[in-house]
């Protein structure tokens, strides 16, 4: 393999390895919420949820999530957790009906 060829193959490879690497450490295809915001959950049902604005409180009929309980991804241990629990007005977690 010629110097030309060479430079042309580790270029392409590095140039691949880079897009893999930004494509999977910097998505936020399947994050709760976008940046800036904090995801809250509907009192008293599973079926609903909303993000609020870093700052803001959540709107009425919604909860912050108990501490350290937030999902942060889709399907990642609290977003599947929340499916089957909820909170009260109180914040008192409960298994949903």
């Amino acid at each position: 393999m010629n110097k030309r060829t060479r430079v042309a193959v580790l270029t392409s490879v590095l140039i691949s390895a880079a897009g893999l690497l930004s494509a999977c450490s910097f998505s936020t295809a399947d994050a709760m919420c976008s940046g800036g915001e904090y995801p809250v959950l509907a009192v008293n049902s599973t079926m609903g949820g909303a993000c609020v604005k870093n700052g803001d409180n959540p709107p009425s009929g919604y909860a912050r999530y108990p501490k350290g309980k937030m999902p942060k991804h889709v399907d990642d241990k609290w977003d599947t957790y929340w499916q089957t629990h909820t909170v009260d007005a109180k914040g008192n977690i409960s298994s949903a009906p």
